[in-house]
């Protein structure tokens, strides 16, 4: 079934978004919730669909695929920012990381 919550061009929006304003965010996203270890050095949104974000992670100087999760399947767009919060508040728990205010 084709993803017709996420065009193309709104997934090239929040890519860029997440890939410029939360780099650092997608690091601890993917070392927390992607199972990734602390030797990831970067990690860059490639993807996402109702069920999840995808990204490419830099471990150990190779560059992995991750796939996190959505909590549940998104219907509408204004639901990505909630569920990348989410994300990153839950890795910052598991890595015992103080999240930003």
């Amino acid at each position: 079934m084709a993803d017709t919550v996420f065009t193309p061009d709104v997934v090239a929006q929040i890519m860029r978004h997440m890939n410029d304003d939360h780099a650092d965010d997608n690091v601890l996203i993917v070392r927390g919730l992607g199972g990734q270890p602390d030797t990831t050095t970067a990690a860059r949104m490639s993807g996402m669909d109702a069920d999840g974000m995808d990204f490419v992670a830099t471990v150990d100087g190779a560059e992995v695929p991750v796939r996190i999760p959505f909590a549940e399947r998104l219907t509408e767009r204004r639901q990505v920012r909630g569920e990348a919060a989410r994300m990153y508040h839950e890795a910052c728990a598991v890595l015992g990381v103080t999240p930003r205010a």
